[in-house]
């Protein structure tokens, strides 16, 4: 079993309100206090299938520069997604199967590229993005209880959908066993690893107090288990990836 990085973009930027200000007293924040972003999606590699977390955002997204008051900027394209996913060894026909966290366009934006794989999503996440066919899986959450998690379906051996609403309202997250190990690959649970240490929301979410129980149940989680945190928004997940960093709360 292998996880890989597939990256996006480098270089960016959040700023502490919009990392915390969904939960902090906003008069404790600092608008002018940055913490590094970038753009980056996960591939599950088992040995028998290769599986995506996420797709990035659409190839035509352009590149941009920031913008004066801008609160997050993800960073400065290093390729699109198909061009990234090449360069760590893939071809879209190698794909079996996606995970997709959520509905965001950063996180479900090259769908279309992989028409042969089955997509698994909540059934909130499929009806949002309108998304029906025979290779659209909504998961049933079947295999019930995950260590604290309520509702989870097994994807893989070792592999593992999981029902975290809060930021949208079926969002997921994925863990990973191997190794001894747990690696989390979250989407946007949090925008940065500071926000999981200090337990604060960012501002985008679509069911606060569901936001708080997820945010509170990954922490958990985390606390009792060694767990590998891959965010989506933060090069700090590509040095969590490469040197097995287990998070401490």
């Amino acid at each position: 079993m292998e996880i890989k990085a597939v990256r996006l973009y480098e270089g960016g930027f959040m700023t502490q309100d919009f990392a915390f200000g969904g939960s902090a007293d906003k008069s404790t924040l600092d608008a002018s206090k940055t913490y590094q972003s970038s753009l980056q999606n996960f591939v599950i590699d088992t040995g028998k299938e290769v599986i995506l977390v996420d797709t990035g955002v659409p190839a035509e997204t352009p590149d941009m520069p920031p913008r004066e008051g801008q609160k997050i900027y993800q960073g400065h394209k290093i390729k699109d997604y198909l061009a990234a996913l090449n360069s760590i060894g893939y071809m879209p026909d190698q794909v079996s199967k996606i995970l997709l966290t959520h509905k965001h366009p950063d996180h479900s934006g090259e769908l279309r590229s992989f028409p042969n794989a089955k997509i698994y999503l909540s059934p909130a996440e499929a009806d949002a993005l309108k998304l029906d066919g025979e290779n659209i899986v909504r998961a049933e959450f079947k295999d019930g209880t995950y260590h604290n998690f309520d509702s989870s379906e097994k994807i893989a051996e070792g592999v593992y959908l999981i029902s975290a609403p809060g930021h949208t309202y079926g969002n997921c997250i994925v863990i990973v066993e191997k190794e001894g190990l747990f690696y989390m690959i979250h989407g946007d649970v949090t925008y940065t690893d500071a926000a999981l240490v200090e337990n604060q929301l960012s501002v985008v979410f679509e069911d606060k107090e569901a936001a708080k129980i997820t945010l509170e149940k990954v922490r958990e989680f985390i606390s009792n288990n060694p767990t590998v945190y891959l965010s989506t928004h933060t090069p700090e997940a590509l040095i969590s990836l490469e040197e097995k960093k287990i998070m401490k709360l």
